[in-house]
C-alpha cells in the first residue's frame, strides 16, 4: 500500500489514498502504522477515500468529493481533527485532486470547506463552536477547571496558572466520565498577553500530541471567555508552532502550516 507523511505545527499523520474506497483499516493495523519504533510513526491516519463510495459520509458526496476517514494512533475512530483536515488537504492539492484554492472534504464531523492561502497556509472552517459549560480535569494531583466546547469532537480546555511547560502529561488527565463518557481531549493553556495563549494538548485516542487543532480553536474560545469575549482572531503556540484561530458570530476558522514529508510503500502487516 503506498503512503504518504505530512504534519501540521507537527501534528503528524500517515496518509493512505484508497481511491477506490476498497481499504479496510483494523484498529490493530492502524496501531502499528503509528508506532514510533516499529511502525512508520504518526498521531493518526487519514484514508483519502472518495466519499460516494464510503457510506458513512455518501450524504456529504455533493459538498465534498474526497473523505476524511480520520483514525487516532490507538486505531480508534474520530469524528473530526483540524491539523488532520490541513494535512489532508495539502496532500489533495499536490495530487492534484482538487482544483481551485477552495473546496470541500467530507469527515464524521461533517463537511468542512478548506481554503489555500497566498503564503501557502492552509485554512479550514471549523464550524461554530458549541460550548457546554464547565468540568474539572486533573494532572498530578492537581485540578483545573475549564470549559467544556464541543468541536464535533469534545474538548475541555482549562486555563491554569502553572505554567503549562511544568505539567507532566505522560498520563491521561483525569476527567468527569459523567460528562465525558468517550472521552475527551483534554487543553492546558496560559493566556499571555492579549489575544494569545499557550497550549498544551492530551488527546483522546492519542496522548500528548505536538499540536491539536481543534483544541486550539476550543483554547481560543476559552481564552476569549476569560475576558467576556466570543470573538476576535486568537494566537495559539503549541509545542510545534503557531496556529491562528479566528472567532466570528457564525464559525470559526483555524490556519496554519501544512507539509507532506515523505512517501513510499507500506508493508506493515496485520
Amino acid at each position: 500500500m503506498r503512503f504518504l507523511k505530512g504534519h501540521g505545527t507537527e501534528n503528524d499523520f500517515v496518509i493512505l489514498p484508497d481511491p477506490g474506497g476498497e481499504v479496510d483499516l483494523s484498529a490493530s493495523l492502524v496501531a502499528k502504522i503509528c508506532d514510533r519504533r516499529a511502525g512508520i510513526g504518526a498521531d493518526g491516519v487519514l484514508r483519502v477515500a472518495p466519499t460516494k463510495q464510503s457510506p458513512e459520509v455518501a450524504d456529504q458526496a455533493a459538498a465534498a468529493e474526497w473523505f476524511m476517514d480520520y483514525r487516532n494512533s490507538d486505531g480508534s475512530m474520530a469524528e473530526m481533527c483540524g491539523n488532520g483536515v490541513r494535512v489532508f488537504a495539502r496532500y489533495l492539492v499536490d495530487a492534484g485532486l482538487v482544483h481551485g484554492t477552495e473546496f470541500g472534504v467530507a469527515t464524521r464531523g461533517g463537511v468542512r470547506r478548506v481554503r489555500v492561502e497566498p503564503n501557502g497556509d492552509i485554512t479550514v472552517d471549523m464550524g461554530k463552536p458549541s460550548v457546554h459549560g464547565e468540568s474539572t480535569a486533573s494532572v498530578g494531583g492537581q485540578e483545573y477547571t475549564g470549559l467544556h466546547v464541543d468541536m464535533g469532537n469534545p474538548h475541555l480546555a482549562c486555563s491554569i496558572g502553572d505554567p503549562v511547560v511544568q505539567l507532566d502529561l505522560n498520563h491521561q488527565p483525569g476527567f468527569d466520565t459523567g460528562v465525558f463518557p468517550a472521552g475527551v481531549n483534554i487543553e492546558l493553556f496560559n493566556p499571555v498577553g492579549t489575544s494569545r495563549a499557550v497550549m498544551r494538548v492530551y488527546e483522546r485516542g492519542s496522548g500528548e500530541t505536538r499540536a491539536c487543532g481543534t483544541g486550539a480553536v476550543a483554547t481560543a474560545v476559552a481564552a476569549a471567555a476569560l475576558t467576556g469575549d466570543t470573538t476576535g482572531t486568537w494566537t495559539i503556540e503549541v509545542l510545534g508552532g503557531t496556529l491562528t484561530v479566528i472567532l466570528d458570530e457564525d464559525t470559526s476558522y483555524l490556519s496554519g502550516p501544512a507539509v507532506i514529508i515523505a512517501s513510499g510503500e507500506l508493508t506493515i502487516a496485520e
